[in-house]
């Protein structure tokens, strides 16, 4: 028996998933993460943060652990995921991947979760803060 659900393209998934986000900018995510408002959440691969470095007070998460780590109810959560009001930014290197992932937190219920437009490269051409990894 055939899916009857014709196969949608990467580029097509990418812009239904960003339509259903309220995506930041690089300034706005700063502002959140400084008043506590938002937790950043960086799934870069480690190879990219050894390189170009990583966000004071960032969560570094793999992306393959994020939503094990980031359930409120998991049994392998980070003592960062509070509950499932939790405002969490994820930030990739460019700002793809992390659209995707922000949308699977969104279906274990992290109804306030997004990304950040650009990514880190964004984040950093931006002048915000980035450390040594």
């Amino acid at each position: 028996m055939s899916d009857p659900t014709p196969p949608v393209g990467i580029d097509e998934l990418l812009e239904r998933v960003r339509s259903g986000l309220d995506r930041v900018e690089p300034a706005e995510a700063f502002a959140a993460a400084s008043a506590g408002e938002a937790l950043l959440v960086d799934i870069r691969y480690a190879a990219l943060r050894e390189r170009d470095g990583l966000i004071p007070g960032a969560l570094v998460v793999e992306r393959n652990e994020l939503e094990w780590r980031l359930d409120p109810q998991g049994s392998h959560r980070a003592p960062e995921a509070t509950g499932h009001e939790l405002r969490v930014v994820v930030l990739c290197n460019e700002g793809y991947a992390s659209s995707l992932a922000a949308a699977s937190l969104r279906q274990l219920g992290l109804h306030r979760a997004t990304d950040l437009v650009g990514g880190f490269q964004a984040w950093r051409t931006a002048g915000l803060p980035v450390t040594p990894a």
